[in-house]
């Protein structure tokens, strides 16, 4: 086999478009987490603590001169990252639980009996048929 059809038939394997498109959904997943909280509960905890913004938060190490840049410690973003972290693991977490509570419910459900097949339908008639005559 060449290298080519090698590739097409490990690409086209179950697991692997699946994984496919778990990548896709969990980074469009993981762009509306960011925006949750970067445009709602970001500015909501500045409210809270005094209209500071997180991303504005930083340390002056050096200042700006002529022969050499500014030198910040950017602590601000630091936090902004934990909280994106921590809001995103939680999210996850939740629907993970979700998922796992609703595979429960399914598998304590007794499942539904199966329908006769045909034979066994047509014999139960004649058995029926021979009891109401004899």
């Amino acid at each position: 086999m060449s290298i080519l059809s090698d590739f097409k038939a490990f690409a086209m394997k179950g697991n692997v478009v699946d994984m496919a498109v778990g990548v896709v959904i969990g980074t469009a997943f993981g762009k509306i987490v960011t925006s949750l909280v970067g445009d709602i509960i970001t500015p909501f905890l500045g409210v809270l603590i005094g209209g500071v913004d997180f991303k504005d938060m930083k340390l002056m190490l050096r200042q700006k001169s002529e022969t050499s840049p500014e030198v910040t410690w950017n602590y601000g973003a630091f936090i902004q990252t934990i909280f994106d972290f921590l809001i995103i693991s939680i999210s996850i977490f939740a629907v993970i639980r979700v998922l796992t509570m609703l595979q429960r419910k399914r598998a304590e459900a007794p499942p539904a009996p199966a329908a006769p097949s045909p034979e066994v339908v047509l014999l139960t008639e004649i058995r029926d048929a021979l009891k109401a005559k004899g």
